[in-house]
């Protein structure tokens, strides 16, 4: 895994991008290469953003405001990396 960091996020990535992760106030956004409708969508913590602008890469947010959400997370961490 490699990370590079871009002047709006840092990319991780494997052989492409898998996780894009940008700061804001109080929380981290995530975009993940998971396709969205294959996830349960969970309002304030997974978002479809298919179609929206945005920095990084993939079709769904995750929002990290604490150590909980991260462990809620890596599941869909995981199938991103795959």
């Amino acid at each position: 895994m490699t990370k590079v960091e871009r002047k709006q996020y840092d990319a991780y990535q494997r052989l492409r991008n898998f996780a894009c992760v940008t700061p804001r106030q109080a929380k981290l956004l995530v975009y993940l290469k998971v396709v969205p409708d294959t996830v349960e969508l969970v309002p304030g913590f997974t978002r479809d953003v298919t179609g929206l602008g945005h920095h990084g890469t993939g079709d769904l947010e995750v929002q990290l405001r604490s150590e909980k959400d991260v462990e809620r997370a890596l599941e869909l961490f995981r199938l991103s990396y795959a």
